[in-house]
This record gives C-alpha cells, sequence and structure tokens, in this order.
C-alpha cells in the first residue's frame, strides 16, 4: 500500500490548489494521512479526489476540519500496520519516548506542527513529519511523506522535496 502523508498545508494562505508536484504523488496513492493545520476542511475534499483521507485536527484547524472528521488523534491499522497520529508531538528532546508511551500498540506515529521533516526510528517504532509542502518555513524545500507498507511491515518511509 502506499501511502502519502501530508501535514501543516495551512490553506487558503499557502494552500490555494494542490501543488501539481504533490499532485504527482497523489495520483499513486492508495491512502493519504494528514498531520492537521489543513485550516480548511475543502482540502480534505480535494486530497480525497485522489484517495481515501484520514487526518487529526491541528492547532489552526477550524471547527469545519473537526465536523469533517479530523480528531486531536487517531488510530488505525495500515494493512497491519498499527498507526497512530497527532498533531503536536510536543518538543524534540525525547519525542521518541514520549510517543511510545503516548500510543503503546502503534508502531509509527505520524505528526506535525513544527513544519520540519523528522523521521527517527528505534526497536521497530517509529515516528515520522512530513515536514509541510507549502509553509516551508526554515526549511530549504517543501516536503512530503511517502509510506510504503505490506502486510504489516513499513518497507519504506521517506520524505522527499515538493518544491
Amino acid at each position: 500500500m502506499r501511502v502519502v502523508v501530508l501535514s501543516d498545508t495551512h490553506a487558503p494562505r499557502f494552500w490555494k490548489r494542490c501543488p501539481p508536484a504533490v499532485a504527482a504523488h497523489l495520483r499513486s496513492a492508495d491512502l493519504i494521512l494528514h498531520g492537521g493545520d489543513v485550516c480548511v476542511a475543502p482540502v480534505l475534499d480535494e486530497l480525497a479526489e485522489y484517495a481515501p483521507v484520514v487526518a487529526v485536527c491541528g492547532n489552526n484547524d477550524g471547527p469545519d476540519v473537526v465536523a469533517w472528521g479530523a480528531p486531536e488523534t487517531v488510530e488505525l491499522e495500515i494493512e497491519g500496520l498499527p498507526v497512530a497520529m497527532i498533531h503536536d508531538s510536543g518538543q524534540k528532546t525525547g519525542r521518541l519516548a514520549r510517543m511510545r508511551r503516548r500510543f503503546p500498540a502503534s508502531r509509527l506515529v505520524v505528526f506535525g506542527h513544527s513544519h520540519i521533516p523528522w523521521d527517527e526510528e528505534q526497536d521497530g517504532f517509529r515516528v515520522f513529519n512530513p515536514g509541510s509542502p507549502t509553509d516551508k518555513r526554515r526549511q530549504p524545500q517543501g516536503t512530503i511523506g511517502l509510506l510504503d507498507v505490506v502486510d504489516g511491515v513499513l518497507l519504506d518511509a521517506r520524505i522527499v522535496p515538493v518544491s
């Protein structure tokens, strides 16, 4: 299963419509995860035209995003892989241990908030922030995440530039 991971799209200020480089990846997606700060629900509708979407609510998301179906946290299985999502994972110091305590049944935690790509793994537990495709802040490029999951195993996780 090919999963495209987005976060911090911050529409409509930074995301007017899906950027072509992002759309190129979405066309092959089986599932889209959004780590929050969508800001307006129509972005989730736009993403859902490509593949099913699971999203969490970020600190800049309004009631329309929550009404769309984006709670504070989500726990799901992707092809048998236990995954959790949260927008704000807290400070980087101690993040891996903190997320392991918060989501003990998960093997992967997807988060956003910082706009800084982050991929850390230890003993089969991974925390993953795709960065932002549109509001890169101090990062050299806008980024998204790509996950390949087969039979409960995360075969590949990578952060790719899209700007």
